[in-house]
């Protein structure tokens, strides 16, 4: 399962999400660029938990250097579907997260989440000599923080069956169990050797407790000085259409969300329209100067009746904070 998108539109640009996100990209660029030396730089900045435990190995280590791998290791990743991955999901949940919680905050949030998580790892396995490199557990925070703000947000996932994408909704709470279920489960079968599952694990239950606790802070003075600056001025170009039907026509009804600059300026939004067993990427126009409430009339786009007749699908146009 692949997320897509999720269906809570941020109120503001997620700007610690991204810049965790150009960290991890430039140091990432760094590592694949090594060619030698490469293991020694793994092994100095990676969490392992034998730098604390074994002397042999802690003598080579100072104790800032075994501190700081704590944080380190966050910003280094296997591979390069390791690190696709990591930014992906970050990106499909950190914004929701940082926008509950301010950006400021949300830095502090996703640091400690990344340290627990490196914690937990340490105390199941306080011998390791394997060096824990990646961001997952910072995230796994995240996605259990998300997982507990958001149980009923749904996340737009892409299913491959074979080579036909399936896209479907799934509601988060069942994404993100499925997927903490998972976790666990490989870490207590010791499934996917080479893998810090303990560490996921930890970040989630981390990141569940941590957004009650770190969200009862109150707010820094830039807080609100930083939303004002971030707040979006567009809705999200992929939005998928939940179409009802009509009555006893072939026709169907949705609702489609833009902005109130997108609403005099116009636009144009990938939707996806499921219905029954098949699901349609359809280019929509927004003209300019629409009005809430107004209907698209999109020809063809409904359901298929006798003889091959379709009907047609009408978006009604739902516009955020609009303009009086």
């Amino acid at each position: 399962m692949i997320p897509i998108r999720d269906t809570i539109t941020s109120r503001n640009i997620p700007i610690v999400t991204y810049i965790v996100m150009g960290l991890n990209t430039l140091f990432y660029i760094y590592q694949a660029g090594m060619t030698t030396d490469i293991e020694p730089f793994i092994y100095t900045y990676g969490f392992v938990p034998a730098k604390l435990t074994v002397p042999e190995i802690a003598a080579h280590f100072s104790l800032f250097d075994m501190l700081f791998s704590t944080v380190s290791y966050m910003f280094l990743h296997g591979g390069l579907w390791h690190f696709v991955g990591n930014m992906w999901f970050l990106y499909i949940f950190g914004d929701n997260v940082e926008d509950h919680l301010g950006p400021l905050r949300f830095a502090g949030f996703y640091m400690i989440c990344g340290v627990a998580s490196a914690m937990l790892h340490f105390f199941l396995n306080p011998l390791s000599p394997i060096p824990t490199i990646g961001a997952s557990g910072a995230i796994a925070g995240v996605m259990g923080a998300y997982f507990i703000l958001y149980p009923k947000a749904k996340i737009l996932t892409l299913i491959p069956i074979i080579i036909i994408p399936w896209f479907v909704d799934i509601p988060a709470f069942i994404f993100l169990g499925f997927w903490f279920l998972m976790q666990f489960y490989n870490a207590t079968d010791g499934g996917g050797a080479g893998i810090a599952w303990w560490a996921h694990v930890g970040g989630f239950i981390s990141g569940i407790i941590m957004v009650k606790v770190w969200g009862e802070l109150p707010q820094p003075p830039a807080e609100e000085k930083l939303k004002s600056l971030t707040a979006r001025k567009k809705s999200p170009k992929l939005q998928n259409i939940h179409a009802k039907p009509i009555s006893n026509s072939l026709d169907l009804s949705g609702n489609i969300e833009i902005t109130s600059l997108e609403s005099i300026a116009g636009t144009v939004k990938l939707v996806n329209i499921p219905w029954g067993f098949y699901t349609r990427l359809y280019n929509v126009t927004v003209p300019p100067g629409v009005k809430n409430s107004t209907q698209l009339r999109l020809t063809g786009m409904g359901r298929v009746g006798s003889y091959g007749v379709r009907g047609d699908m009408y978006l009604t146009v739902h516009i955020k904070n609009p303009i009086p």
